[in-house]
């Protein structure tokens, strides 16, 4: 704005530098949102993935420790050995 008050060569090319750096300030915001939103894409699909695969290792831990230490089944009743009176 000093340009158009003192009309000078040095305020003319102030004015063009500053003009010139509020640009490339803006071009750099936009490329930091767009920087941002790719960002947050990838965190996105890289969660997804690290669930899908959390659970494929946890399913794998399970099928390991079964096979380590099986699970107790419960016994059958036995017939008691013997005479048996019923009445």
């Amino acid at each position: 704005m000093a340009a158009t008050i003192l009309k000078s060569e040095r305020a003319i090319q102030m004015s063009i530098f500053v003009v010139r750096a509020f640009v490339t300030m803006r071009a750099m915001l936009n490329d930091t949102r767009n920087l941002a939103r790719r960002l947050a894409a990838l965190e996105k699909e890289l969660t997804e993935r690290l669930d899908v695969h959390e659970s494929a290792i946890v399913s794998i831990l399970q099928r390991i420790m079964d096979v380590i230490d099986p699970p107790a089944f419960p016994e059958a009743p036995r017939r008691k050995i013997g005479f048996n009176a019923k009445g």
